[in-house]
């Protein structure tokens, strides 16, 4: 039988530690619970928070869990108990709005599609599920960038390409936008990344209230504007998606 690597064991013995009882240690702290010197201690943890598994508190010194960690552990219920929940949703949100609806989750440096609904006509459409979208001109990228702090620093440190005229590039006028989305709970993207097509998203928590990703409508800008501004009913159909299926993974009411 293959042995156990130790300094994996241990590795993962300080995340559980970090995960249960107070939410932030010391090194000493830690260095005790586990029976390691502190300078083993401290070699395995500064691993860790070079990962991004691991945050040390700048001013306190101490430890918690970092946002990598929590990411790839929504990463399962991203792609799997979350499409689930949103399944009868995303049918029915397609269905009264007449339009297409994508299902997104961060994944690397930009939005992967895990569910999408055709749009309910006979118009000949391709299935996206496994697509990717950039962060800083959909409406999906705009969701998350503005909710998740793993989504906003990919946005915020990489270039931003421009797609069409009216994508949104610099950075302060993106912090905006982002303010924007927070603010009214929803994000728009009216021709900033495909010319002709408009696109609006809100997102989803879960139990812990975290985002765990974003739902969106999208079609054509004559059929989603009305006067170059998103239809109403159509931005309240999709937060109200959102709440539905938040309410399904047991955050609550928002």
């Amino acid at each position: 039988m293959a042995k156990n690597i130790q300094s994996l064991e241990r590795a993962a013995a300080m995340l559980r530690l970090l995960a249960g009882g107070e939410r932030r240690l010391g090194l000493s702290d830690i260095a005790s619970s586990l029976g390691l010197a502190k300078g083993t201690a401290h070699g395995i943890l500064r691993t860790l928070q070079a990962e991004g598994f691991v945050e040390q508190d700048p001013a306190s010194g101490r430890y918690q869990l970092g946002a990598e960690l929590l990411r790839l552990g929504n990463s399962y219920l991203d792609v799997h108990e979350l499409r689930a929940r949103a399944l009868v949703w995303t049918d029915d949100l397609a269905r009264s709005s007449g339009e297409s609806v994508h299902l997104g989750v961060l994944h690397q440096h930009g939005v992967l599609v895990i569910h999408h609904v055709f749009r309910p006509d006979d118009s000949r459409q391709v299935l996206e599920v496994g697509a990717m979208q950039p962060l800083h001109s959909t409406a999906l990228g705009k969701v998350l960038s503005a909710y998740d702090p793993v989504a906003h620093s990919e946005a915020v440190e990489v270039e931003r390409k421009a797609f069409t005229a009216r994508t949104v590039t610099a950075l302060e006028d993106f912090e905006e936008l982002l303010d924007l989305t927070r603010a009214r709970g929803w994000a728009a993207d009216v021709e900033e990344t495909w010319e002709g097509v408009a696109s609006v998203a809100a997102p989803i928590h879960d139990r812990r209230r975290m985002p765990v990703g974003a739902v969106a409508i999208t079609g054509a800008v004559e059929r989603v504007c009305d006067a170059g501004e998103l239809r109403s009913e159509l931005v309240a159909a999709v937060r109200e998606c959102a709440r539905a299926v938040s309410r399904d993974l047991g955050a609550g009411r928002f």
